[in-house]
């Protein structure tokens, strides 16, 4: 499956779902720090990372913005940066340029005018002090980025969940699982939408049963 597949996929799923079917594999799947948030919430992000190093100086991130393609999510590691090394000068290039997103691990400014933006953008913090410009570090390398490592080209995949990091072959695994968690809470909520109890459609005396004689058990929906 490739990204453009996936991508579509995707469009279809959210984060909790794609953590759901990696816990059915019982792999392990990158999750970003949950404190990198959305600074404007009900958009979703998908698109290949194009990472970027700096520490309180925000050039090396125009460099990653004039170098990276459209459909490409500009992903920083700011190495701990207290000062704002993206604004909303950098989403509007995003923008013009076509790219999926940001993802500062680090402070960003001027949220007033960002939240109005029609781009992913998330950020650790935010604080009205500016980075400098004067020092270029690295880009396309890989980096980490809210406490797991981000590879260019991996596939991020953003809500207002939180952000999850995975390549081709390991999204192309955990898809078809998400999307029958999906279509199992649709069936779920359906059947509580008509007037069916919750516990009717899971076997949770059943579980609770096997946990108290200490047999091996698993919560499961019975629809």
């Amino acid at each position: 499956m490739d990204f453009d597949a996936i991508r579509q996929h995707l469009l279809e799923l959210d984060t909790a779902s794609i953590c759901d079917a990696a816990k059915s594999l019982s792999v392990q799947v990158r999750v970003v720090d949950p404190a990198i948030r959305p600074v404007r919430s009900g958009l979703k992000l998908i698109g290949r990372a194009f990472t970027v190093v700096c520490h309180n100086d925000f050039l090396t991130v125009i460099q990653g913005l004039r170098d990276a393609e459209p459909g490409d999510v500009l992903v920083i590691d700011s190495q701990g940066s207290t000062k704002a090394v993206t604004g909303n000068l950098f989403p509007t290039e995003a923008m013009r340029k076509g790219l999926a997103g940001i993802v500062n691990d680090g402070p960003c400014r001027d949220t007033f005018v960002v939240c109005s933006m029609e781009i992913p953008y998330y950020a650790r913090s935010v604080t009205c002090v500016p980075g400098h410009a004067n020092r270029l570090f690295e880009t396309q390398v890989p980096i980490n980025c809210g406490g797991v490592t981000v590879n260019p080209g991996d596939i991020l995949f953003g809500d207002d969940d939180g952000i999850v990091v995975g390549s081709c072959e390991e999204l192309a695994k955990l898809v078809p699982i998400a999307q029958e968690v999906v279509q199992k809470e649709a069936s779920l909520l359906e059947g509580m939408a008509s007037g069916v109890s919750l516990l009717e459609m899971l076997n949770f005396d059943e579980h609770c049963e096997n946990l108290a004689a200490g047999k091996p058990s698993k919560l499961e929906f019975k629809v």
